[in-house]
């Protein structure tokens, strides 16, 4: 039967006076006993409950602690059927490392995965190829959100390292070169979506200069030549050290000027109402444009509300496209044409170059994602003019 705190007490309290009367009558030291009937005292009163330690894990799998240990770092020379038995005894007896412990013998096993924002669509998609990439491993990933701005993101940042996280994501970070560079001199990190590489941490980023000309290409191949594109704030990022935003708009400039057309940059917020309110100022000129290349699928479907409350038809009046190729622009109603640069590829590869570079890799790497036109339904030939008249002045 359990036997509660304050009767223990009671009896410790009784075994304690007994053998020091004892041992201050013999002039020795107070016996073993008081340790012994403590501990077995402490052991009835934790039951079952007590929580299962390495020592455990190593007996039920029938294997040392050391070769647990392995198992738990993913070291090398661990076999398969080891792995396998020791992973079975975690799972039988709900075994979980004490992280204070862990992280003072030098690892915490997690990660630290800065976004900037939940409402970016893509983000989340590049966090679910992280978490796939770390499921076959012991770490797991802790999220931060560090918002649009510096010093945000710093703050969010310096909290992960402040946790002992063994290792960092930071997508789209706005931070100066020279923090970035003082911070991954000491912290293993991979950066996603941010240009120029550097020369402490990996990189991985789509080749969006590639593919802002794949789309311009595709819509002056349909007979467009007013195509306005929606452009992000560059956060004050100098080239090369840019984002995704500062690069698609560099490639779509480039490509506009090499198709012999004029280029259109409105500068918005790549969100649904960010690409709304900019498709209604460009649909409100006088000349308006046949093409709307919204720069991120979400800033394109805001552009698709607004062209529907102006009363175009897309693609028929006005051809609408995007970049990013996430989940909901492949929704048969909505189809939008858009560059795939797969989220959960440029996660997984984040994650594995972080677990090489926790490993001891030093030497940095720049992973280029390879972009992919996807043609759907809401491109098509440029209107004749007549046709494509603004049917109204502004949205219901």
């Amino acid at each position: 039967m359990a036997m509660s705190g304050l009767h223990i007490s009671r009896v410790v309290c009784n075994v304690l006076h007994k053998d020091l009367g004892r041992s201050q009558r013999s002039g020795g030291l107070m016996s073993a006993t008081i340790y012994s009937t403590f501990g077995r005292l402490l052991t009835m009163r934790r039951g079952s409950a007590r929580r299962a330690t390495i020592q455990d894990v190593a007996q039920a799998a029938g294997v040392s602690p050391s070769a647990v240990s392995k198992v738990l770092r993913a070291a090398y020379g661990v076999s398969p059927e080891m792995r396998a038995r020791v992973n079975d005894a975690i799972e039988q007896l709900g075994y979980r490392p004490h992280t204070g412990a862990r992280a003072m013998r030098g690892r915490s096993f997690t990660i630290g995965v800065m976004l900037t924002e939940l409402s970016s669509p893509f983000q989340p998609e590049v966090v679910d190829g992280i978490s796939a990439e770390l499921d076959s491993s012991p770490f797991q990933a802790i999220l931060t959100v560090g918002g649009a701005l510096a010093e945000g993101q710093k703050r969010g940042i310096e909290a992960l390292v402040d946790r002992q996280v063994d290792g960092l994501v930071l997508i789209a970070p706005f931070v100066s070169q020279s923090w970035l560079e003082k911070l991954t001199a000491s912290v293993p990190t991979v950066v996603v979506a941010r240009h120029g590489g550097g020369d402490n941490y990996d990189s991985v980023v789509d080749d969006d200069y590639e593919g802002a000309r794949l789309m311009v290409d595709h819509l002056a191949a349909l007979g467009h030549r007013r195509i306005v594109h929606l452009t992000h704030p560059s956060g004050g990022l100098k080239r090369p050290f840019v984002l995704s935003q500062t690069a698609r708009c560099d490639g779509y400039v480039k490509a506009m000027e090499r198709n012999g057309l004029e280029p259109d940059v409105i500068e918005t917020h790549w969100s649904e109402d960010g690409g709304y309110r900019a498709a209604v100022e460009a649909l409100g000129r006088s000349t308006r444009p046949t093409a709307i290349f919204g720069g991120a699928d979400i800033a394109a479907l805001g552009a698709l509300r607004a062209a529907e409350e102006l009363g175009y038809r897309v693609p028929e009046d006005l051809s609408i496209v995007g970049y990013d190729n996430i989940y909901v622009s492949t929704i048969g109603r909505i189809s939008l044409t858009t560059v795939d640069q797969s989220g959960h590829l440029t996660g997984a590869t984040s994650a594995r170059l972080l677990l090489e570079r926790i490993a001891g890799r030093t030497r940095p790497v720049h992973y280029v994602v390879a972009p992919r036109l996807l043609p759907r339904s809401t491109s098509a030939a440029a209107a004749a003019d007549t046709a494509t008249r603004r049917r109204s002045t502004s949205p219901r």
